[in-house]
């Protein structure tokens, strides 16, 4: 295995392991949305903010690395943030009713 090859299969193998763990904050956010009209949590938020910092360092260090271009990065964490940011536009729309 060429040294090129090693670094294609290491990239790959950080954009699937990123996009994982997106998809489970994307799941925690879809959850939420789903229980809106049912009850509001208050500690479900911290957990969502705790998640995306996290996972957010988690992009920085793979840019860093060279395993992710840093646009691709950006463009997930950047996909998270509009969901989250929909999600608390539904939950201050809830609170004032």
């Amino acid at each position: 295995m060429t040294s090129s090859e090693l670094q294609e299969q290491l990239n790959i193998l950080a954009v699937t392991l990123l996009q994982e763990d997106a998809d489970k904050i994307q799941k925690l956010i879809e959850v939420q949305m789903e229980n809106l009209a049912t009850r509001y949590c208050p500690l479900y938020e911290e957990v969502l903010d705790t998640q995306m910092y996290g996972f957010s360092r988690e992009v920085d260090f793979a840019v860093r690395a060279g395993l992710l271009p840093e646009l691709t990065g950006r463009e997930i964490v950047s996909k998270l943030e509009r969901e989250l940011a929909v999600l608390y536009e539904a939950l201050n729309e809830k609170a004032k009713q």
